[in-house]
């Protein structure tokens, strides 16, 4: 017999008992993660971001733990649903609130849930959990994004399955930075080369600093350089220096901040996380513009990271299809959804529809761009 429990803060679960369902090789479903964006206030009820962490217990046993919000707005979530709340809007209706499984602020496929049930029964449970929390709090829809694919494949047909693209870097096997670009055109090498070779010209250098060797100093040059980037779009970024300062203390190892120095000043910053298989590029930040630096903080480094390190896979963030011709590959990003208004989720279902068939002729047609050489 299963029961739901929900939470309005993750500190109300026992952090053991959270991280022993969950897997430990993807950073952001970790208890430490999704407390630092709570204790930090980066999210909270007054920004929109209700907490209501699911607890499934079967018996007097917890069987599986969700991270789940009940949100007023739609920012911070990278699966633009806002014309869908502008419809329901002119016809006189609320989407929100709406009910969103996620990892806030983080475009980044993994596990949306961790559970010591087997993985089909988990995800035959998931439709039904959330539609019960949907209707408890009289939601107009739930959404899961960026889940894992054999999870989105697993959902029955009545639940909107939407497809997205991002790039991301595959490690065939390479030596060393060299062994990768040797797969380019011989045209496409040269204009990395030239990238890279243009970073030392500016007197440019760059460290990467893990757990330990990040001071609390390197941190606040990075949050400075990552908030100027959001000021200068006339924003505040969506997370507090405390959330970073935090992390440093509970969860370093799986941290990795690439520094950028000109003349013994720092200049610019890249902040990753470290997962078993996978290093995740998430934020990024300058005082100033050095011609190609961002490519190399955030890519070239990050790739250079994952040979060395023998990490196979590499997602450095949403959007970008400049990132293709560094050889980052197209692939096919999910999404879950269900919309309780069998109107709205039919007009729904018809756009995601169309939409997928125009994003499957996108990833086919971006591949084209590959900057890879033909095999003999």
């Amino acid at each position: 017999m299963y029961k739901v429990n929900l939470h309005p803060s993750i500190d109300a679960i026992d952090p053991d008992h959270w991280d022993a369902l969950c897997d430990p090789g993807y950073p952001f479903l970790r208890h430490a993660f999704l407390l630092a964006l709570e204790t930090s206030r980066s999210v909270s009820p007054e920004n929109g971001w209700q907490p209501l962490h699911l607890e499934l217990m079967q018996d007097d046993t917890c069987v599986l733990v969700m991270p789940l919000y009940l949100k007023s707005h739609s920012w911070g979530e990278y699966v633009f649903d806002w014309a869908w709340a502008d419809a329901y809007q002119r016809n006189g209706l609320a989407y929100y609130p709406k009910l969103l499984n996620a990892i806030p602020f983080t475009p980044a496929t993994g596990p949306r849930y961790g559970t010591s049930l087997p993985a089909r029964e988990a995800a035959r449970l998931l439709p039904n959990l959330l539609d019960q929390v949907m209707q408890q709090f009289k939601a107009s829809s739930w959404h899961s994004l960026f889940p894992e694919q054999q999870v989105a494949d697993a959902m029955p047909p009545d639940v909107l399955n939407r497809s997205g693209c991002q790039y991301h870097w595959f490690n065939h096997g390479y030596n060393d930075f060299e062994h990768f670009l040797s797969r380019f055109t011989s045209r496409k090498r040269k204009a990395v080369k030239r990238e890279r070779r243009k970073v030392s010209e500016q007197g440019v250098t760059l460290q990467r600093l893990t757990g330990q060797q990040i001071q609390t100093e390197h941190l606040e040059c990075f949050y400075q350089f990552y908030q100027s980037t959001y000021l200068k779009r006339g924003r505040q970024g969506y997370l507090s220096a405390a959330f970073f300062q935090q992390l440093l203390q509970t969860m370093p190892e799986q941290i990795l901040l690439v520094l950028a120095e000109h003349t013994g000043t720092p200049v610019a910053a890249a902040l990753y996380f470290k997962g078993n298989d996978t290093l995740y590029g998430r934020y990024w930040g300058c005082s100033a513009d050095h011609d190609s630096l961002h490519f190399e903080a955030c890519y070239y480094q990050g790739i250079e990271f994952c040979i060395e390190h023998g990490l196979n896979h590499f997602d450095p963030g949403a959007q970008g299809e400049h990132k293709i011709q560094r050889g980052f590959e197209p692939i096919r990003t999910r999404s879950l959804h269900r919309i309780a208004d069998p109107r709205f989720a039919q007009a729904i279902e018809d756009f995601i529809e169309e939409e997928r068939a125009l994003m499957e002729q996108q990833i086919a047609e971006l591949t084209t761009w590959l900057p890879f050489r033909q095999p003999d």
